[in-house]
């Protein structure tokens, strides 16, 4: 059998190269282990996708037809393996449950099809392909693909958008963990999807196969990104968001009380309907703010300044003041307006600034010493973040 590498040929055999070596390297990592190891499975499905297109491209299945059908189709695991990884990134608790195996259901119809078919003499493969295959199963896997894929991106953008609030309501320090890279891969993988769009149109429509085809070489691209960045990740051995639970900043069930004004139940007896009006539309009503919380907050912030601590979170600051953590949050929404995340790094740009105007302090230190003594351990958030508050950047402010 004869290779002819052109540049087509070895680009995609290099995406195959690199997206299994990457794997293996994600497969060992010692950190985020779990979400890793999805995201590993997630490469090698994609490679050996890719794998296809460059049988295609070097001519493999037009010198030896017994390469077709080889077990090499897992396309339908992209979708579940990509949702799977952002939920377990996002918390590093979760665990892959029985229940939750249906996902990989249409992936296991799949391998099954494409092993039983491995297992069958030539002339069976090929009846299949004229009869079954073509028109039928061949169609289904392609639409079928696109559209699981369709569904568990946008399940997926919809769990970072809800992840994004977690962080600010738990994290002072979120730059590690804001997964920026992780919205740009989806929205790669989107457009790896309208091309996809593309192709069925052109093939269901006009019966154009492999004329204007581009999904392979976009899922190239898309792979060697993963692989360079998912090994890049921070650890994120602290991060416990679960999408299906309240979120903090809502009053905490023991924060909801009936008023007194709501009359009591009658002695022995149900309570009256106006009675249960009264004391269900005060269980409804939002809970005041605890001026004694509030304060406790103030006071570990502004008078211990625990907002120094650069990585000060929602559960740190609960243990530091023996104070539930949806208190402290439900408290910090309410009570300062604000979140977390906005609170802490607002105390931290106020010391900065505390500290520019006093002499000694600015000739003794750098504006990044300042910073990073302020609580900040970034160049890049202080920047942003004191821009953000006070609408100046650091090196303008001492000009005003």
């Amino acid at each position: 059998m004869q290779i002819p590498f052109t540049p087509v040929v070895v680009l995609l055999l290099a995406v195959v190269a690199q997206a299994v070596f990457a794997a293996g390297l994600l497969w060992l990592a010692p950190h985020n282990r779990r979400p890793n190891r999805l995201l590993a499975l997630l490469m090698l499905a994609i490679a050996l996708w890719i794998l296809d297109g460059f049988f295609r491209a070097a001519n493999v299945y037009g010198q030896n037809a017994n390469w077709y059908f080889a077990p090499i189709y897992y396309s339908f695991a992209f979708g579940p393996l990509l949702y799977l990884y952002v939920r377990s990134l996002t918390n590093h608790a979760f665990r892959l449950r029985p229940r939750q195996l249906w996902h990989f259901a249409p992936v296991l119809l799949q391998a099954g099809l494409y092993a039983t078919l491995r297992l069958t003499d030539y002339p069976t493969r090929l009846w299949f392909w004229e009869h079954v295959h073509r028109p039928y199963t061949y169609r289904l896997e392609f639409i079928g693909t696109w559209l699981s894929l369709m569904v568990y991106l946008a399940l997926s953008l919809r769990l970072l958008r809800q992840y994004r609030r977690y962080l600010d309501d738990n994290f002072s320090e979120t730059s590690q963990l804001r997964l920026r890279w992780l919205r740009v891969l989806l929205v790669l993988l989107a457009v790896v999807s309208a091309q996809w769009l593309v192709e069925v149109v052109l093939r269901e429509f006009f019966g154009l196969y492999y004329r204007y085809d581009y999904s392979t070489e976009l899922l190239g691209a898309v792979v060697f990104c993963i692989g360079v960045v998912g090994l890049r990740q921070a650890d994120m051995q602290a991060v416990h968001f679960a999408a299906d639970v309240e979120p903090l900043g809502k009053a905490p069930t023991a924060l909801v009380w009936a008023t007194e004004t709501a009359p009591p139940a009658a002695p022995g007896g149900p309570m009256p309907g106006a009675a249960r009006s009264q004391a269900q539309a005060a269980a409804r009503q939002q809970p005041a703010v605890d001026a004694r919380v509030l304060e406790r907050i103030r006071r570990a912030l502004e008078d211990e300044q625990l907002f120094r601590n650069p990585t000060l979170t929602l559960a740190e600051l609960a243990a530091h003041t023996d104070l539930p953590t949806r208190l402290i949050s439900f408290t910090v929404n309410q009570g300062f307006g604000k979140s977390f995340n906005d609170l802490v790094n607002g105390y931290r740009v106020a010391e900065v600034q505390r500290r520019l105007t006093r002499t000694d302090d600015a000739q003794r230190l750098t504006l990044l010493g300042i910073a990073f003594e302020s609580g900040f351990n970034s160049k890049t958030t202080f920047n942003r973040i004191f821009k953000q508050v006070t609408g100046v950047a650091p090196s303008e402010f001492g000009k005003q």
